[in-house]
């Protein structure tokens, strides 16, 4: 497997090798021994999200959720194209505001992994996307919270994507009061 640090110290894009022959192709996504011999420390996963978007331009996002139910998520795009998003939330860190993105896609099988006290949407590139991502806590619509996808300055390449009503009245990043600290 391939892993790539960031411009933002904690979340990694990471592309599992692929095996394939005239039949197509195999890919272990997750095998938490293997990343943890490649120097990986992640958390233990207890959840997995799959999300069907049908519209291109459809944008989830920017998502959180607070302790004590944060989540670190392994995000990687079974079909179709994202753009995968992560904003720095954490309070006092030296990148605090700052965002990583990268284009996932079934093709290429590349994964991004984004740690507890970052936000995290992304944008659906092409028709019928899905979407699945492993959790390290389970849902809780109690800390769950979202921040408005158009207050980071962030090259979504559309002005008019397909938001749920949920996403189009989040608050703005300027009124954001982070339940994140950061610890490094």
């Amino acid at each position: 497997m391939q892993i790539d640090p960031t411009a933002l110290s904690g979340v990694l894009r990471i592309t599992p090798r692929r095996f394939g022959d005239a039949r197509g192709w195999f890919s272990e996504t997750w095998n938490k021994a293997a990343w943890a011999e490649a120097g990986l420390s992640l958390p233990d996963f207890v959840q997995d999200n799959h999300s069907y978007s049908a519209p291109r331009h459809t944008l989830r996002g920017m998502h959180y959720q607070r302790p004590p139910h944060a989540q670190d998520k392994l995000v990687r795009c079974t079909r179709g194209v994202i753009l995968d998003v992560a904003v720095d939330a954490r309070k006092g860190s030296p990148s605090y505001g700052q965002h990583v993105a990268f284009e996932l896609s079934a093709d290429s099988g590349t994964q991004l992994y984004v740690p507890k006290g970052f936000l995290h949407g992304f944008l659906t590139l092409t028709e019928d996307c899905e979407v699945q991502y492993k959790c390290s806590d389970i849902y809780a619509p109690e800390c769950d919270g979202a921040v408005a996808w158009d207050s980071f300055g962030i090259d979504w390449g559309t002005d008019a994507p397909v938001l749920s009503a949920k996403d189009a009245k989040a608050p703005h990043f300027s009124d954001f009061d982070s339940p994140f600290e950061f610890e490094g």
